[in-house]
């Protein structure tokens, strides 16, 4: 089998592709000098430091994108398959959709979850929601018609057979 059809570069084009199509969304406020008085120049500084502490740098956390975590993806493959699994803790079955757009599979998710907890003095509600979304560069060799997925205990297993063309790559040749 080719290895070179695993390399990470080769399945995440699309989506460094489609992550350069996207606007990008940085904050930066512009500080003007106040003089000199210290209180202010001090509030000033504090406020730097909160916003540098609490803004996500996509060179240090590449995994955060617009404040959304991306679940990681493993890909292997043999003679015969591809096959894709990401985690997907506490998601259900209708939270993910999968799809084939051209020669990309496009992995999203979305998750709403709401506690409410009630006693005697108080009422609480927590609310959590996050969104994600993949793109993976399919080979040519994968037969996209055939496509199969599995979700089972948070996780989902994407499995592309590899076309039958392409597994008889190899042809011993006899020598005369």
């Amino acid at each position: 089998m080719d290895n070179n059809k695993l390399n990470p570069w080769n399945w995440l084009k699309k989506e460094d592709e489609q992550e350069k199509e996207l606007p990008v969304k940085h904050r930066e406020m512009k500080r003007r000098h106040r003089g000199g008085n210290p209180l202010l120049n001090l509030h000033d500084e504090i406020d730097r430091l909160f916003d540098k502490a609490f803004t996500f740098d996509r060179e240090a956390f590449p995994m955060v994108k617009e404040g959304v975590l991306k679940p990681e993806v493993d890909i292997s493959g043999t003679d015969t398959e591809y096959t894709v699994t990401a985690e997907l803790p506490g998601m259900t079955e209708e939270d993910i959709s999968i799809e084939m757009k051209g020669d990309a599979l496009v992995l999203k998710g979305e998750k709403r979850q709401e506690k409410k907890s009630e006693g005697e003095g108080y009422y609480r509600v927590e609310r959590t929601y996050g969104s994600f979304q993949r793109v993976l560069t399919v080979p040519k060799d994968a037969d996209v018609d055939n496509i199969k997925a599995k979700y089972k205990n948070g996780v989902i297993t994407i499995t592309l057979p590899r076309k039958a063309e392409a597994i008889q790559e190899a042809k011993k040749i006899e020598i005369a």
